[in-house]
């Protein structure tokens, strides 16, 4: 359950007759067990076996929370959050070394003007998209396009970040995001910008939304330790980017949508184009670009029960020497049985199939047949071969 406190009853009544402030506790607990076939180290593209093991975070990852605001009079509102994601089967941080890892922001927000937050906040690519993205009803761990190439899930977080979004307008929402790099000498590198614009009107929405995330060194680096979004050792490569990781560059551009026919069935769709751009030391020359479409079906059929299943199928250009692009297809399945308001049981099921051709880790010129990569539960453990099922039960608590 949330908890709140009042300022008042803490005494802080005396910082003003008009404000009231207040601040909420929460999280959630997730842990299952969980399998995958095929399962291998980032990088091997053999020697693969199933594996068994506790899983956690799967429907929605496993954090704690803080978030409050205090009224400033005039409709304007100070407002903070501040949230760590940890491992329930372990008790580590999610991501070791910071802090709040999932959010740390500050901001005034105005019902009239909008919000203004500064930190570490996700970007108006996906905030705005979210609405309508695969991982709702499938989970990012294993309903995420594959590798979640296209930042559809959480994984994607950024620093230094300044984020404005607009007050709604009968049904429609925009948002722009700068990031400073930091970087002496240049004010492009380690940068990132996003913008995004959202409509949603009675059962039927749309949105579309751009991001632009540069490489902290000039040349080409390893997107996972050295660019703003990243920053920390976020994971941010997968068995389908793991021969671009030293792009200058990642910019992607997506559109997603939905539909409710009823209280029971609803339907939303994603496509997205995904390019790693190449610098003067990166081991790839050409832009790399991935072409993804997606559709999930959702059906509740009693209050308690929540069924989807959802497909999706990515496709890469042909570019660095490469003639048989790789290609993705994904299948997934979900149930979502709640025993109450705050707790539920869920099942996750999923298969993938890759074809064609990628980079390995050495880039340009280590040409390799691409493998399965379920959603983003397994970028650490991508299959060796073209094939992967996984599939995992857990429970998960929200307070």
């Amino acid at each position: 359950m949330k908890k709140t406190i009042l300022a008042s009853t803490l005494g802080l009544a005396a910082l003003g007759a008009h404000a009231q402030s207040s601040v909420t506790l929460y999280g959630i607990v997730d842990t299952g067990i969980g399998y995958q076939s095929s399962a291998t180290s980032l990088g091997k593209t053999s020697g693969g076996h199933s594996l068994v093991k506790m899983a956690q975070g799967i429907w929605a990852g496993s954090r704690f929370g803080f978030k409050g605001s205090e009224d400033l009079g005039g409709g304007t509102r100070a407002i903070f959050q501040l949230e760590e994601g940890y491992n329930s089967a372990t008790g580590a941080e999610s991501t070791s070394g910071l802090m709040f890892s999932r959010a740390a922001f500050v901001g005034l927000a105005n019902q009239q003007y909008g919000t203004l937050t500064a930190g570490r906040q996700y970007a108006p690519y996906y905030t705005l998209l979210s609405a309508y993205s695969p991982t709702n009803w499938l989970t990012g761990a294993y309903g995420a396009h594959p590798g979640d190439l296209d930042s559809m899930d959480t994984i994607y977080r950024i620093n230094n970040a300044l984020v404005y979004t607009s007050p709604n307008f009968s049904g429609f929402t925009f948002s722009g995001m700068y990031a400073f790099g930091g970087v002496a000498g240049s004010t492009n590198a380690g940068s990132s910008w996003s913008v995004a614009a959202n409509y949603i009107h009675g059962p039927v929405g749309i949105a579309v939304g751009f991001e632009r995330l540069n490489n902290a060194t000039s040349g080409g680096g390893t997107w996972s330790s050295s660019s703003t979004a990243y920053s920390g050792g976020e994971p941010g490569v997968s068995g389908i980017t793991n021969g671009f990781q030293t792009a200058q560059a990642q910019q992607r551009l997506a559109v997603t949508g939905g539909y409710a026919f009823n209280s029971q069935w609803d339907i939303s769709a994603s496509y997205s184009n995904v390019q790693y751009i190449a610098g003067a030391g990166s081991k790839f020359f050409d832009t790399q670009i991935w072409n993804t479409g997606g559709v999930v079906l959702h059906y509740k059929p009693f209050t308690v029960l929540d069924l989807a299943a959802g497909y999706s199928y990515t496709r890469a250009t042909k570019a660095n020497g490469i003639t048989s692009a790789a290609s993705y297809q994904q299948f997934n399945l979900s149930q979502y049985y709640s025993l109450s308001k705050r707790t539920g049981l869920y099942f996750v099921e999923a298969y993938q199939r890759a074809g064609g051709q990628t980079l390995g880790t050495n880039g340009a010129g280590d040409i390799i047949n691409a493998t399965a990569d379920i959603g983003d539960g397994q970028n650490s453990a991508p299959a060796s071969s073209r094939s992967q099922f996984a599939g995992a039960i857990g429970i998960i608590h929200r307070f």
